[in-house]
């Protein structure tokens, strides 16, 4: 069965195209076929239209976030990965009708290579790091990135932001600047959108300053993301990566995030409107298996809130592992942000171990507590391949806030060996994070990256333009079933050491390794 979706590239002379999707049965393992999915954007680059470097991945989509308002869901993403940082330019897609059609696009003005009638802005190189946002005071999209210069060595050279003030998520307007700096990474944002918050309309922007020890940075916006006020950090100041900062319905900001060690999982908050930020403190330390073959991927946190204000924490862990042999995903919660519940979220699937990694949360904010919604989109790759390693996309849902999981289903119609994706100095990418987002039917759409065959040649980049790596989507969506299998009780059996005698939250330039850019 084939499975049509069309598009147009709004920035590149609104071409229209027609995709197609085979889809297939499932792996061995599964719990049911494989979903249709649906091709909601490619890359339009070649390496004559973008050599941002000698290996500049064409044609290849990675990193997305997704954020929904009512029928309308958001994704963004980069477009044109490069092997040493960023990429072409950020791409978005959008949908009005809950996945029913899906309109896409790039961003103007940020990098050279979409810069016609940008004036005196500045024009970078590359730009990273997508994060998309609805503000429902102002009705203003907005997507954060992070534009990089490549004198002196790639770098974050700014943050800025894109808004789409029409409310449709497909008309975007210029760019404006949120910092500038030496080498910044990890940027996300969030908008408080309860009337009756005392900071309703305020967005915040969190990011690391890479340079300064990933120390944590935070701006926040309080006209829909058009103009960006003085930058603060937490008191002490902390090392950090890969935050994702959460509004409660009572304006308290909650951001969840990793040391920049990536060893532990914490949290800091700011009561009054982001003027000031709490000291971070531990929810719990990391414990993670290092997986087979070539795969950029880590422990970075996957957060959502549902309706009255429960923070949903999900990361890759191996504490549920004898001797750290596998990863599964680990569930922390919580009402109150500071006492927590964590739990090994149960999935079954594929032939023997497997590794989940790289997860997105959903939770329903039209449900809360003990009948919330709940749906998360990932990766899986055996945890025993060394080499030859492939990747399939899974889904696990709970109607009960987590207190019991359906069985999980895998995505996607076969198994996508690594070497199908783009190549990257960190290994082969489909991006530090991906996401889901649900409509406003209570289905979610996780929105991932997937790879077919290069073609020539044998693994993405091998061949300049040979990739085959879009942007997907699950054409009905992700329905949160539910079901009644149950982790109450798991034992803990790797307690690992988050190796830094303690304190977590140190400055340290520690995630150049992993993760930057």
């Amino acid at each position: 069965m084939a499975v049509l979706s069309r598009f147009r590239w709004l920035i590149l002379g609104g071409v229209s195209l027609t995709l197609a999707v085979v889809i297939a049965l499932a792996t061995p393992g599964s719990a049911f076929a494989a979903a249709s999915l649906t091709q909601i954007s490619s890359d339009p680059f070649i390496q004559g239209t973008c050599a941002a470097n000698a290996t500049t991945n064409h044609h290849t989509e990675v990193e997305p976030d997704t954020f929904s308002n009512g029928s309308t869901i958001v994704a963004t993403f980069q477009v044109g990965r490069v092997f040493d940082g960023g990429a072409c330019d950020i791409g978005f897609a959008t949908t009005a009708n809950n996945g029913g059609s899906w309109t896409s696009g790039l961003l103007p003005c940020i990098t050279k290579f979409v810069f016609t009638g940008c004036g005196a802005l500045t024009q970078y190189d590359r730009v990273s790091d997508p994060s998309v946002a609805f503000d429902a005071k102002h009705g203003h999209w907005l997507i954060s990135s992070l534009p990089l210069l490549e004198a002196g060595g790639v770098h974050g050279a700014a943050l800025v932001s894109s808004s789409s003030t029409d409310a449709t998520g497909t008309v975007w307007n210029n760019p404006v600047t949120i910092k500038t700096g030496a080498d910044l990474d990890k940027n996300w944002t969030v908008c408080d959108n309860t009337p009756s918050s005392p900071f309703y309309g305020n967005c915040y922007t969190q990011w690391d300053d890479h340079a300064a020890g990933n120390k944590v940075q935070l701006s926040t916006s309080s006209d829909g993301g058009l103009t960006w006020g003085a930058v603060k950090t937490t008191k002490p100041p902390a090392g950090v990566i890969g935050g994702q900062p959460l509004v409660q319905p009572n304006g308290t900001v909650a951001v969840p995030i990793d040391n920049a060690f990536e060893t532990a999982l914490g949290i800091f908050t700011s009561t009054n409107g982001g003027n000031k930020w709490s000291a971070a403190s531990t929810i719990t330390t990391i414990s993670h298996h290092s997986v087979g073959g070539n795969l950029r991927e880590g422990p970075l946190p996957s957060a959502e809130i549902d309706g009255a204000g429960k923070v949903y924490v999900v990361w890759s862990d191996c504490r549920f592992r004898t001797g750290c042999t596998s990863n599964d995903l680990v569930m922390a919660t919580s009402t109150n942000l500071t006492t927590w519940t964590i739990s090994q979220i149960p999935i079954t699937l594929g032939v023997g171990a497997q590794d989940y990694v790289i997860p997105g949360i959903a939770v329903d904010k039209s449900t809360s507590g003990g009948t919330a919604h709940l749906v998360v989109t990932f990766y899986y790759q055996s945890a025993t391949c060394t080499t030859a390693c492939a990747l399939n996309v899974g889904s696990v849902s709970s109607t009960n806030g987590g207190s019991t999981w359906g069985a999980a289903t895998t995505l996607t119609a076969s198994a996508m060996p690594q070497g199908w994706f783009a190549t990257t100095s960190q290994g082969r990418m489909v991006g530090d994070y991906i996401s889901t987002s649900f409509g406003s039917t209570g289905t979610a759409f996780g929105v991932f990256a997937t790879a077919t065959a290069p073609s020539p040649g044998t693994n993405c980049s091998d061949v300049l333009d040979n990739c085959n790596e879009p942007m997907d989507t699950t054409t009905s969506g992700q329905a949160a079933l539910g079901g009644s299998i149950s982790s109450a009780g798991a034992p803990v059996l790797y307690g690992g050491s988050n190796g830094n005698n303690g304190n977590d939250w140190v400055l340290a330039a520690a995630n150049g390794a992993r993760h930057a850019r």
